[in-house]
């Protein structure tokens, strides 16, 4: 049910970057898009996403420079591609839980599926939370934005609640975001205390229970 996975992740990038990408032959570039990108995340987290350079990505890829080429101009655009992904995802989970009625159920359906999102995109989100500062002023702009509009929804449905909860909604909602982005930020935590995703998500929601319902 997710708007992107490991595997239509590729198809995503590849049709929404059409007029970029040089090469036309769909395989070849779906196979070459995951390695580019595979690769991207592994240097940014050996050396930086900022000193690694494109010659980095071809040694890693195997990829020629001019083959490199065909598919990106720059890291800029890299990474504009990594937060376009993110926004995408996280602008769609929402839509995906529009008919559940309950405010409260609807509100626990959107983190449990945001938490386990950032689980199967974990790289991407690691990325646009940690090197949003590689985005152009205008990418930044939207990486925000798309941060806030998860909030807003939330703030929104927590304002539906009745009784309302203590507090106020946007701050109440800051405080989950906060809490579902641990998850995907600080991963080594977790790792190390055997942490599965499914217990992540519970106790995170049953804290947001009992403070809401």
């Amino acid at each position: 049910m997710t708007p992107l996975n490991g595997d239509t992740i590729w198809a995503y990038i590849v049709d929404h970057n059409a007029e970029r990408i040089g090469v036309k032959r769909r395989k070849p570039a779906l196979e070459n898009m995951e390695k580019i990108f595979a690769a991207t995340f592994r240097l940014a987290n050996e050396v930086g996403f900022r000193a690694m350079s494109l010659r980095d990505l071809c040694r890693e890829t195997g990829l020629s420079m001019g083959g490199l080429y065909g598919y990106i101009d720059s890291k800029d655009q890299l990474a504009e591609m990594i937060e376009d992904v993110v926004r995408h995802a996280s602008q769609e989970l929402p839509r995906m839980f529009q008919h559940v009625q309950a405010p409260l159920e609807r509100l626990e359906s959107l983190v449990r599926a945001t938490i386990y999102l950032s689980e199967i995109l974990q790289p991407w989100f690691y990325f646009v939370y940690m090197d949003s500062r590689v985005l152009s002023f205008e990418q930044r702009g939207m990486a925000k934005n798309s941060e806030l509009s998860i909030q807003a929804e939330i703030a929104e449905m927590i304002g539906q609640l009745s009784p309302v909860p203590a507090g106020k909604p946007d701050l109440l909602a800051a405080h989950i975001v906060a809490m579902f982005q641990d998850w995907y930020i600080k991963r080594w935590k977790y790792r190390a205390a055997k942490v599965h995703v499914d217990d992540f998500a519970d106790s995170t929601l049953a804290m947001i229970r009992s403070h809401l319902s």
